[in-house]
């Protein structure tokens, strides 16, 4: 891919990232706090993220939505990341827990707190990353 249009690939999966991080601010700020919904956004942040660093290196990537997969293509690029990464990956979950009809399940606000944290800590990560990194 041409180094242009990867950065604004790359400049796009982080604006996505960071428009789930909004969108999860402001699904737990209000009455009552949507937080099923607000995390499905702390993964989907971290997924575009994580998406975002791969682009960046030309790594071509499969449609998944499983963090713990991208964050291993990743780990051949910025190995620093693995800890962070590492304690992200169960919130592939939240890809899917919330999103289909079945057993109701609501995540805590304690949970969902702590989730847009950590996907804030990766979506700023990644961004030092790539902003880093030569193209």
């Amino acid at each position: 891919m041409p180094r242009d249009a990867r950065a604004k690939d790359v400049e796009a999966w982080l604006s996505r990232a960071q428009q789930d991080l909004r969108a999860a601010e402001v699904d737990l700020g209000v009455t009552p706090p949507l937080l099923a919904d607000a995390a499905f956004h702390c993964q989907q942040a971290v997924e575009k993220a994580l998406k975002a660093l791969l682009t960046h290196n030309d790594h071509r990537f499969r449609g998944t939505h499983d963090i713990g997969e991208l964050a291993m293509e990743c780990l051949q690029h910025q190995p620093s990341l693995e800890p962070l990464l590492r304690e992200s990956a169960p919130l592939t979950e939240y890809a899917w827990r919330f999103r289909y009809p079945g057993e109701v399940f609501e995540p805590s606000r304690r949970e969902v707190t702590e989730a847009i944290e950590l996907a804030r800590r990766v979506v700023a990560e990644v961004r030092t990353a790539v902003g880093e990194m030569p193209l």
